[in-house]
């Protein structure tokens, strides 16, 4: 199994073994609860869908690094695609419908994964990559949003090791920039995407690089 396969079906474990309350905890994402995360990755799912049906006759025009695009700027919640999941998320009422769902759409998108050519071109948001670049640029975005399932729940299995090591390393690549090697990659990745803030002592660790942070993925 690669690594997309690998980090989508642990991050969608996790969410299958959530007990019906765990969905109205807050979240890691800010302005969102646990389920408003959750319908957030079913739109994810059906993007891996239509991105893979969506062949391109060019050349690439990004890889997996350069498909991502950083800036300094954390999401308050308030943008209108945020609201909206706000308002899908909750109208589903039953958490059980929303998990079902992840799970059902979700599964096809791990399907189509393991039955893409890597080297296929595909077209999304306006850029060009490859099917094995693409898959790979989504590893970072399923073990991020699967620390932010965990940020609140601290009984529920996090991202696999495999997963936040790539995703560390992908970060770094993104933002040209090394994390201390006291940083565990899980604190690499929370400090550098601001999605907590660093302690003192690791501010001194990080040095300059305090200064250029947070590296915001979009």
């Amino acid at each position: 199994m690669d690594l997309f396969s690998r980090s989508w079906t642990a991050l969608r474990a996790a969410v299958a073994g959530l007990r019906d309350e765990d969905f109205a905890e807050p979240s890691g994402c800010a302005g969102w609860l646990v389920r408003d995360l959750v319908c957030h990755l079913v739109i994810d799912a059906q993007d891996v869908l239509i991105t893979l049906v969506t062949p391109a006759g060019t050349e690439p025009t990004v890889d997996a690094v350069s498909y991502w695009k950083a800036g300094d700027r954390p999401p308050t919640g308030e943008d209108p695609l945020d609201a909206l999941t706000v308002r899908l998320a909750a109208a589903y009422g039953d958490p059980r419908l929303l998990a079902f769902h992840l799970d059902d759409v979700g599964s096809a998108a791990g399907r189509a994964a393991e039955l893409a050519d890597r080297g296929a071109r595909m077209s999304t948001q306006g850029e060009v990559l490859t099917a094995g670049d693409y898959l790979t640029a989504y590893v970072l975005e399923w073990t991020l949003h699967h620390l932010d399932l965990v940020a609140h729940l601290p009984d529920v299995a996090g991202p696999p090791a495999e997963s936040l090591a790539h995703s560390r390393a992908a970060l770094e690549k993104i933002a040209g920039a090394v994390f201390p090697a006291s940083f565990t990659d899980t604190d690499a990745l929370l400090v550098g995407t601001g999605r907590r803030a660093a302690t003192g002592a690791e501010e001194t660790a990080l040095g300059g690089l305090a200064a250029r942070l947070p590296f915001v993925l979009g």
